[in-house]
């Protein structure tokens, strides 16, 4: 067994937002780049840094799925690891976490789980330049021209040479660090990071040289760059195939006429749903991003996305090889069950394969259809359920 020596360092990771902007049903924290959450990733890049005690933020409810990804990132040092439940605001969440400080502890840092790559390297950095006076943010120079607007004009040019854009972690004398939180907590005050609720308190930030990695996942653009930077740092890692598994269900009772598996059954009673009700397509939308570690259908496709409403199976099928293929996967082949006593589908079985198949770059699927001899809701015709098995492949597979 190693022993770690007690640490003087504690890092703070806030990992209790909510991920709105980025459209899932699950905190940001939670939602998978690739088969490792956001969280788990920022974990990876702590816990690979010098030995620190490491105090996880979570949302309430999440406190036991935080513990598992500390546990599995902290390897030796999951005694370091704790978690903490976070408040409504940002702040209240850091001040959960300093909270549970040790005593030993003199320096804190204070990092966005969603700023899940950045590099140990920085970490250690930030954590070597606090002194008992100073915090220390790093940031980068910020290239892009500015502007100041007032509505719709723009008013003037902003001198972004003396402008720079922070990144976390943020480090910070304990001591001082937790006089200022009191100081805000007193004044009611928010602060939009802790660099500015320490500068308040007026005592001094330095900065230094921060990475391009750290940038914050915060829309699903933010989303689709980390996943294509992880995509290129295993490149050579083995080609070992994933398997997903997608499930989706929906009554009839839609407008219009069904569709099914990629095809339109005049005659036949719609299916309900945001788009066209599709279960067949839905579920393997699932299986695929499930094989991948990329989400799930309601991250990419759901509500929150209205350019969605009433779009077709191939939509969703096409876009999400997409999505796939951003992160560096190749889809194997794709095998449907579908539950149901209408439509008739056999005659049309091979039909749909093609469809479906077609949306999916040429990828094999095979269809079976099945009845529950009249039991369950889809043995009294009430609608319609599907079970997706997918195999994906990291890399390039010959057609």
């Amino acid at each position: 067994m190693t022993l770690i020596p007690v640490p003087t360092t504690a890092i703070i990771v806030v990992a209790a937002g909510s991920g709105t902007r980025l459209g899932a049903a699950a905190p940001k924290a939670f939602i998978g780049i690739d088969e490792r959450s956001v969280l788990r990733h920022a974990l990876d890049g702590v816990f690979a840094a010098s030995p620190a005690q490491v105090i996880i933020v979570a949302p309430a409810g999440h406190e036991g799925d935080a513990e598992t990804e500390m546990r599995a990132a902290a390897g030796d040092r999951a005694n370091l690891g704790i978690v903490v439940t976070g408040g409504e605001t940002r702040q209240q969440s850091v001040a959960a976490g300093l909270r549970a400080l040790w005593g030993d502890i003199t320096t804190v840092l204070v990092h966005d789980a969603a700023r899940a790559l950045t590099p140990p390297a920085q970490i250690d950095a930030v954590a070597d330049a606090v002194t008992a006076e100073s915090g220390v943010i790093p940031a980068l120079p910020v290239i892009n021209t500015l502007k100041r607007v007032a509505g719709g004009d723009i008013i003037e040019a902003v001198d972004r040479s003396e402008l720079v854009a922070a990144q976390t972690p943020q480090g910070f004398p304990r001591s001082l660090l937790e006089v200022s939180y009191a100081a805000a907590r007193d004044s009611g005050a928010e602060y939009t990071d802790d660099a500015a609720l320490f500068a308040a308190a007026g005592h001094p930030v330095a900065h230094i040289r921060g990475s391009e990695l750290a940038f914050k996942i915060t829309t699903p653009a933010d989303l689709d760059r980390a996943r294509q930077l992880l995509k290129r740092g295993r490149a050579s890692a083995p080609l070992l195939p994933r398997v997903g598994v997608g499930t989706d269900v929906h009554a009839y009772g839609g407008d219009g006429e069904l569709w099914l598996a990629g095809l339109q059954w005049p005659g036949e009673p719609a299916l309900s749903g945001h788009s066209d009700g599709d279960v067949v397509a839905h579920a393997i939308v699932d299986a695929l991003l499930g094989a991948a570690g990329l989400g799930d259908i309601g991250e990419h496709f759901g509500t929150s996305h209205p350019e969605y409403a009433g779009a077709h199976g191939d939509v969703f099928l096409t876009r999400t090889r997409q999505i796939l293929a951003d992160a560096g996967f190749s889809i194997g082949n794709v095998s449907v069950q579908l539950q149901a006593n209408r439509p008739r589908f056999t005659a049309r079985r091979a039909e749909a394969e093609v469809a479906l198949s077609a949306a999916l770059g040429g990828a094999s699927v095979s269809i079976s259809a099945t009845t529950t001899d009249r039991l369950g809701f889809t043995g009294r015709g009430e609608g319609v359920a599907v079970t997706a098995v997918a195999l994906v492949v990291p890399g390039t597979l010959e057609q």
